[in-house]
């Protein structure tokens, strides 16, 4: 199964692979190199459609418990003081995404859309420490009763070239529904408040949508 993100991609990566695949096989004649360009190409096709793969995951949903809203490591697990929108402390948690990883995202909680922003921005490497606040970006702040406020945000890596955000102000969500898709390796940082109780330390590996990565005591 497929992320609809990447339709339009595939089909013209599949268009492309066939051209050079025809093209190969009737303009040069000597073997080795044929083979070779014909398995790399194909090798390309597999990549991309390994890429866009939209696994099915059914989410247990808890509405005291947070959900991974990304397959991918984690990276940061710390209190910071979040500048953009709550202007406090929070506890803050990255989780990178290589090119290998689903790029899906999915909402971590239930709750209404508060605030969704767009940021252009750089493409620094998305491990980098200032690449929440430089590169390209989207915030996204969901609100319920249980843990009010709590804000991920979707950043651009050195690869990644688009953010596509699903989250519209003012809408209701489902936990563990798409929030959206990030193209070619990225990041997704949360802050949360500082009562969260955190299930996951650095250098963990999570699966979105299934694995939970705090909750309220």
């Amino acid at each position: 199964m497929f992320h609809k993100e990447g339709y339009l991609i595939i089909l013209n990566t599949f268009l492309i692979i066939a051209a050079i695949a025809v093209l190969v096989e009737y303009n040069i004649s000597i073997e080795w190199l044929k083979i070779i360009i014909q398995v790399t190409a194909l090798i390309l096709l597999i990549l991309v459609l390994q890429f866009f793969r939209n696994p099915k995951r059914t989410t247990s949903k808890n509405e005291k418990h947070l959900i991974a809203p990304v397959d991918g490591k984690v990276v940061i697990v710390e209190e910071v003081f979040e500048k953009e929108y709550f202007k406090d402390k929070r506890i803050q948690i990255s989780i990178f995404m290589s090119p290998l990883n689903v790029h899906v995202t999915r909402y971590t909680m239930s709750g209404i859309v508060n605030f969704s922003k767009y940021h252009p921005g750089k493409y620094l490497v998305a491990w980098h420490p200032k690449s929440s606040e430089l590169n390209e970006r989207t915030t996204i702040v969901l609100e319920n009763k249980t843990f009010g406020e709590v804000l991920y945000r979707q950043i651009a890596g050195t690869v990644a070239r688009r953010i596509v955000n699903y989250a519209v102000k003012g809408s209701q969500v489902v936990q563990g529904e798409d929030a959206g898709f990030i193209k070619f390796g990225s990041r997704v940082d949360l802050f949360l408040p500082l009562k969260t109780q955190i299930d996951v330390k650095v250098d963990d590996v999570v699966k979105g949508g299934i694995q939970t990565i705090a909750h309220l005591p």
